[in-house]
């Protein structure tokens, strides 16, 4: 299948975002089946505003250093488009020919990719679409990697390891909800930074595990004991042994965590 190449970027700007983007077009340049490379500004909107720029253009080593830099090189956008968007998105697409389509963001992006596939599909058009994961999207059930994975581990283990020495200050019982709706994998890097056996957290929480009320209070007064204090990192997404999947909050699209005394 001959023909051109659209990606573009969607969400919250990451620090590796961009290596998504220059690998995808640095594949592309060496395949004989892309002809025009290009890159819309700002997602979806410039999409609808087809406002794309030549990345072909771009020689190897710009594109590189491009991959260097933290944010989205592209431009993004914060816009969950409808069925109707995704359709006139479509159309955009085979008119300039657009046979291999990349979107590089969370969830939403994911779903908009696969509207326009079954677009396609509907209208016999031959037009592959590819969400490529961005930050954390491994929280959704799965994922088994994302690129940003590694930056956002690495900034919960610094703000618990934070956290712990404010609670080594001011004893007590201090709680932070990380982001993780099915999966654990960024609450478990709480724990990253521990060095010694007393650091926090002393706690972890994580979806993978039933969660009971009563386990977690007789966990917090065993830890209060032997340590006189305790910091529990616990996932947004932590359900009880009946609960079903299906009643799981959305997953958020940025990085937050939320500090409660």
């Amino acid at each position: 299948m001959v023909g051109n190449m659209l990606i573009a970027q969607s969400g919250g700007p990451s620090m590796v975002i961009n290596q998504s983007l220059v690998g995808a077009v640095m594949a592309a340049k060496s395949s004989d089946k892309i002809v025009e490379i290009y890159g819309a500004l700002h997602g979806i909107q410039g999409i609808f505003n087809e406002d794309f720029i030549d990345l072909r253009a771009e020689p190897d080593e710009v594109l590189l250093k491009v991959a260097q830099t933290p944010s989205s090189a592209l431009g993004s956008v914060r816009r969950k488009p409808t069925a109707d968007d995704c359709r006139e998105i479509f159309n955009i697409l085979a008119k300039h020919n657009i046979r291999y389509f990349f979107y590089i963001g969370g969830n939403d992006s994911a779903e908009t990719a696969n509207i326009i596939a079954q677009e396609a599909e509907r209208q016999a058009y031959d037009m592959c679409c590819f969400h490529i994961p961005k930050t954390i999207d491994n929280d959704l059930l799965c994922n088994d990697h994302t690129p940003g994975y590694g930056s956002a581990g690495r900034f919960v283990a610094c703000a618990v390891r934070g956290d712990d020495l404010d609670n080594r200050a001011l004893g007590g019982v201090k709680i932070d909800v990380i982001m993780g709706r099915n999966a654990g994998f960024l609450t478990a890097a709480a724990a990253l930074a521990k060095q010694d056996e007393d650091d926090g957290p002393h706690l972890v929480y994580v979806p993978e595990r039933p969660f009971t009320v009563d386990r977690f209070v007789a966990d917090v007064a065993a830890c209060m004991e032997k340590y006189g204090r305790c910091v529990v990192a616990v996932s947004e997404g932590i359900r009880s042994p009946m609960a079903k999947q299906s009643q799981t909050p959305s997953p958020r699209k940025s990085m937050r965590m939320a500090m409660c005394s």
